[in-house]
């Protein structure tokens, strides 16, 4: 089977590490795999196995951004027309967020029955909570617009209620598939020398974002009042840094907050952690939260809307808290002193290989229609 991605770029996100590991799960069970970059931003290593291509945008116009949606799928179909002269004929395209989706939705590949979008992150929350009134209304009338009666993937329960509650859309065809996790790789990147090894320390790994809430963080670390460290990986704009580094200095904890910048590897500072801790309004997925599981690192999280709850269940629920300071302070000082049993079990749905075959699967569906 052929199989082509599509992705805005390859920055340090979550999605985008995502949409790495499934390319090589994918290729591992026999499949070829070409990989659309729509900028030509990369923070990973491509595996020589996937046919990576990047769809410049040399366009510098003053109006160019008036024009960038149609301009930019007319460059997506003349790629795209290369690819499937050099090979096979694709058998499944997969659009992954939401910029690409818009691109996706102005090319030739829109009404292709190959083609699914998956949504990685809950788009209400994302795009429309700080908006209001006819703003609001005709923002989701245009984000609706792209999926309506569409293939999607939703990698939580959540994501694909919110598209379908929230934002009104009907879906053609909505399978939820869970991100994949390679778990013997984790364990094994896992195992690289970490400097913070044998101190205690509380961990958070996420890109400086308003989502992300590092002043919900910061604040409810202050409140419990612990003497372990807590270490934050991830990068953003420089002004979103300086802003949650005042904050620290505001709340008199600049000395026990550690900034690491984005980190190729994070799994050792994970593995060592004492805690995890995610603040976060909301979440696609959550892959930090099933990697810190997968390394035996007890985690902390809110209870927001997106993946954490489907992820933390059983005993791993007690690391649940509402999303405000005071109940995440609470359940960072109560995991922190009594971490919860961590049990393999929960994790194996999770596995690259049970992913893949969800994702080969709909090669299957797109066929039918």
């Amino acid at each position: 089977m052929r199989i082509l991605m599509i992705i805005d770029g390859l920055p340090g996100g979550g999605a985008e590490k995502v949409v790495l590991t499934l390319s090589e799960g994918l290729i591992q069970q026999g499949h070829q795999v070409a990989l659309l970059s729509l900028r030509n931003v990369c923070s990973y290593t491509i595996p020589e196995q996937i046919e990576y291509r990047v769809v410049n945008d040399d366009c510098r116009t003053p109006w160019r951004k008036l024009s960038e949606l149609s301009r930019r799928a007319k460059q997506l179909d003349e790629c795209f027309s290369e690819l499937e002269k050099s090979g096979p004929a694709f058998d499944l395209i997969i659009s992954n967020l939401h910029k690409t989706d818009r691109i996706v939705s102005k090319s030739k590949l829109y009404s292709d029955n190959r083609l699914w979008f998956c949504i990685h992150g809950v788009l209400s929350s994302t795009y429309l909570g700080h908006r209001k009134g006819l703003n609001r209304w005709f923002k989701k009338r245009k984000m609706a617009s792209v999926y309506q009666n569409k293939n999607i993937i939703s990698v939580s329960e959540f994501a694909g209620k919110d598209l379908i509650t929230d934002m009104g859309v009907h879906a053609r065809h909505l399978e939820v598939i869970n991100n994949p996790f390679d778990l013997v790789h984790t364990r094994k990147l896992a195992a690289e020398e970490c400097e913070l090894a044998g101190q205690p320390y509380l961990i958070h790994v996420a890109r400086f974002h308003v989502q992300k809430r590092h002043d919900r963080l910061l604040k409810a670390y202050a409140k419990t009042r612990l003497s372990a460290p807590l270490v934050l990986l991830g990068t953003g704009p420089e002004e979103k840094i300086a802003e949650v580094k005042t904050l620290a200095e505001t709340l008199d904890i600049a000395d026990r907050v550690i900034f690491l910048g984005f980190q190729k590897n994070p799994f050792p500072y994970i593995k060592n952690a004492k805690l995890l801790v995610m603040s976060s309004d909301s979440e696609g997925f959550g892959n930090v939260l099933a990697e810190a599981l997968i390394l035996n690192t007890p985690v902390v999280s809110t209870r927001c809307p997106g993946g954490p709850e489907e992820i933390l269940i059983g005993d791993l629920s007690r690391g649940l808290s509402e999303i405000n300071v005071d109940s995440l302070a609470e359940k960072i000082g109560e995991i922190y002193h009594n971490p919860p049993t961590i049990d393999e079990k929960t994790l194996s749905r999770f596995e690259l290989q049970t992913i893949c075959k969800q994702y080969a699967a709909l090669a299957a569906i797109s066929a039918d229609q």
